[in-house]
């Protein structure tokens, strides 16, 4: 069932030109992270694959390139293809991110170019395109899926450079410090139907939407994703070594692969230490942890009494407004993240240490749930009632099924562009070296229950 109860979007109130400007900045913003990641380091390490999990650096870039072609030049322009001889190349579906460094790409020089003629098109191309008349264009829904194309892509790299080698290459500011006092652990949600998902966000993906009514019934939800220091608590207590946490798949996996802490985590005299970004560090203890798979999401929640919450219950945290009955774009209200809101945008190459970001809270008192890790769920990756796949089955479709686990809320890596209340990202459950961590639920007691 549709709803209406949605909130405004001011990108449906702009100007044309007002919204071309818009489009620019944000496809600008995206472009000026892609050339950072990629000037970071040399040629060789530019093209060198880091991790048979992740492409080269070298092959993200020209992807970005491919992809921006074939929507903006070629579909939205109806320009003259500039490369169809790299279509294959850069089609995801085709080639394995293990098999890609086989493949004839364009080399770092090659590459750079290619992305540069391209967004030279595509800018000449936003200026002339009618933005309305189709829903590619209306409301410059293709530039702005392809400027959230191209930070994911970002993300993909950053994660690349977490996994390669080496002295550091990437600097940026400390998150800021706590900023709030204690507070309850948990917070109470109330039972009741919500407005999940989206009909009226322009740059909304397919699988966000359409609105529609979902009932949850009360439960209960961590204020603040879990800690590394509560992570080590389940460490310590032997949480790797003992099956009745983790479930069959999980058990199985762990067993496998020898997994017996976080990713990048070593045990060393004094405590915990890690590596991040070429940095070795102790594990700071009031940071959300990081680099879980959700099969160790899962164990913990089972440890600690606990379970991790379904999708729809995370997303009625998050946008739910019970003064008003209204899901909300983002915990915080309808306005774009600004920097007290949440930590996006790899403005800081680490999460920030939980309590950083109180004007970021959902009006249930929920925080962080916008930035810093992606929090694992327990549901499956499942269409809407009334979904339609727009404007490719590939983006979403393909991927329907038990065999992903969904992850909401976004990252320190993830732009703000590329993130909202509806916002739906995915992942095999045995992944790693993605920047996602979880917060934890549970159900209420008899007692709770009034």
């Amino acid at each position: 069932m549709s709803v209406t109860n949605e909130p405004p979007h001011p990108v449906r109130d702009l100007s044309p030109e007002a919204l071309r400007e818009h489009t620019a900045t944000a496809l600008g913003r995206a472009r000026e992270r892609s050339v950072a990641l990629t000037d970071a380091v040399d040629d060789g390490e530019l093209t060198r694959q880091h991790s048979k999990l992740m492409s080269p650096l070298v092959w993200d870039l020209a992807h970005i390139g491919s992809q921006e072609e074939l929507w903006l030049v070629r579909d939205v322009g109806g320009r003259e293809p500039l490369r169809p001889d790299i279509d294959d190349l850069y089609d995801a579906f085709q080639h394995a991110r293990a098999d890609r460094p086989a493949l004839p790409l364009l080399g770092p020089a090659e590459a750079r170019a290619y992305v540069s003629e391209v967004r030279e098109k595509s800018f000449d191309v936003l200026e002339r395109a009618p933005l309305e008349g189709s829903r590619l264009t209306e409301a410059a829904f293709a530039f702005g899926m392809i400027a959230q194309h191209e930070q994911q892509h970002d993300e993909t790299m950053l994660a690349t450079h977490q996994l390669r080698r080496g002295e550091p290459v990437l600097h940026a500011p400390e998150p800021p410090p706590r900023r709030m006092g204690a507070v309850a652990p948990e917070v109470l949600v109330p039972a009741g139907s919500f407005s999940m998902g989206t009909s009226v966000e322009p740059w909304a993906l397919d699988n966000e939407r359409p609105a529609h009514e979902v009932h949850v019934d009360a439960f209960a939800l961590d204020v603040f994703p879990v800690t590394n220091g509560q992570y080590v608590a389940f460490l310590d207590g032997g949480g790797y070594s003992d099956p009745r946490w983790w479930s069959e798949a999980g058990w199985a996996y762990r067993s496998e692969h020898d997994i017996s802490a976080p990713r990048f985590w070593r045990r060393e005299p004094g405590g915990w230490w890690r590596t991040r970004f070429g940095v070795h560090e102790p594990v700071p203890e009031d940071e959300p942890v990081v680099h879980v798979s959700f099969y160790e999401a899962e164990a913990y929640a089972a440890w600690a009494g606990k379970r991790l919450p379904t999708e729809p219950e995370w997303e009625k945290a998050a946008r739910y407004d019970p003064a008003t009955g209204r899901s909300l774009r983002y915990p915080w209200g309808d306005d774009e993240p600004g920097v007290e809101h949440a930590n996006l945008g790899q403005r800081h190459l680490r999460t920030a240490v939980v309590g950083a970001y109180p004007a970021g809270a959902s009006p249930l008192g929920v925080h962080q749930l916008i930035g810093d890790v992606w929090e694992w769920t327990s549901s499956d990756f499942s269409a809407y009632p009334g979904f339609a796949a727009f404007p490719y089955r590939e983006y979403s479709e393909v991927f329907f099924g038990p065999e992903y686990k969904m992850l909401r809320g976004g990252s320190f890596g993830t732009d703000a562009v590329a993130i909202r209340g509806t916002f739906r990202n995915w992942d095999y459950p045995i992944r790693r070296q993605i920047f996602a961590g979880f917060r934890c639920a549970r159900d209420l007691r008899p007692d709770e229950r009034s």
